[in-house]
């Protein structure tokens, strides 16, 4: 195994292209979520599924641990984490929102990936001393600017930037390297869902319809190839946030 990389949330759209593009290019993938799509799941021995529910956060860790200790015990000479799965639920303004899926939404957007990304840097990271060892936390233009009706991803991709920098901050080893990517509006189901929503219940929604009826959209496949080239295989900065138009 030359080089490993694990994705979350590889069931469809940027999750499923990121490790359709991994595999293309020779990496050993695990796709980490409740499922992955069919493309993935016909993909043959160089793909894996991690079969759990990211919003289960007192069982994540105990179902990684072993699958990332393998990896390392495989001593690829690079290995990447991208966090990538997340959710847009719930939409609604603030005093709208139910408590229990507001504490769903930051625990799949935020601390999902913080536990994640700790139970990598234990198994993997430090295992691996001399390879190149990354975090790529894929985050949003939401995490800077506020969309009204979306303040729930918005609150989790802000903390999600701030996991970057505590990851650049805590981990010293000579070849980590952790970085966001602000990948730009894709063609997602994502994007489709908030598109058709009302505008009482998400008041940003005809920004989203917008996006799709100018052609604005970019389709996953693309933008993936971009990542895996620019981010996963080229050098980076520590701790850099990176914009679509910088890959």
């Amino acid at each position: 195994m030359s080089r490993a990389a694990i994705v979350t949330g590889v069931s469809k759209g940027l999750g499923e292209a990121l490790a359709a593009a991994l595999l293309a290019r020779g990496w050993q993938v695990t796709g980490v979520g409740r499922s992955a799509s069919a493309r993935l799941a016909a993909a043959g021995p160089a793909f894996r599924l991690v079969a759990c529910d990211l919003a289960d956060l007192d069982r994540l860790d105990a179902a990684l641990g072993p699958e990332f200790a393998a990896i390392a015990a495989a001593r690829p000479s690079a290995v990447c984490l991208v966090n990538n799965a997340a959710t847009a639920e719930p939409v609604g303004v603030a005093g709208e929102l139910e408590p229990a899926a507001l504490v769903r939404a930051l625990g799949v957007n935020l601390a999902a990936p913080a536990v994640v990304a700790n139970a990598f840097v234990r198994h993997c990271v430090t295992a691996l001393t001399g390879a190149d060892c990354r975090v790529i936390n894929i985050s949003s233009g939401a995490a800077v600017r506020a969309i009204p009706g979306a303040g729930a991803y918005s609150i989790g991709k802000a903390g999600l930037e701030m996991l970057t920098k505590m990851l650049d901050a805590d981990v010293a080893a000579p070849g980590f390297r952790a970085v966001t990517l602000r990948p730009g509006i894709i063609d997602t189901p994502m994007q489709e869902s908030l598109r058709g929503r009302s505008d009482a219940e998400l008041p940003a929604a005809p920004m989203f319809r917008e996006f799709h009826a100018s052609g604005k959209l970019v389709a996953p496949d693309v933008l993936a190839a971009k990542i895996v080239a620019r981010l996963l295989e080229a050098p980076v900065e520590r701790g850099r946030s990176y914009d679509a138009t910088e890959l």
